[in-house]
């Protein structure tokens, strides 16, 4: 794996990791009504989706070997380009069902 691709990994982790403890405390609807908490979360969103996206600009196989690493680079175009449609549920959703299995294949391909 290249170097570059080690440290876009490391920044999927550093997002992932940290949409992990501003949510870690919180509901649905505690998440849905603080502006500041969602914005941060889909500020990370955005930054591990871009470097999916560099990643598999860099190294197709390397993204390929990541669950649904497709899927992680369609949500941070809709967070970057339909912010006005972003929708408070399927985002929690994320946060809850999506993330965990993301981190644990990036995980694996850093201590691979």
């Amino acid at each position: 794996m290249e170097i570059d691709n080690r440290k876009f990994l490391h920044d999927i982790i550093r997002a992932g990791r940290d949409i992990e403890a501003f949510t870690s405390n919180l509901g649905f609807d505690s998440y849905s009504t603080d502006r500041m908490v969602k914005a941060a979360v889909e500020r990370k969103f955005e930054i591990l989706g871009e470097a999916m996206n560099r990643i598999h600009k860099n190294s197709p196989a390397t993204a390929e070997s990541i669950r649904n690493y497709k899927k992680v680079i369609a949500f941070r175009n809709i967070l970057i380009h339909g912010y006005d449609a972003v929708s408070d549920p399927i985002v929690w959703d994320v946060v809850q069902n999506s993330l965990p299995d993301l981190i644990e294949d990036v995980e694996g391909l850093l201590n691979s």
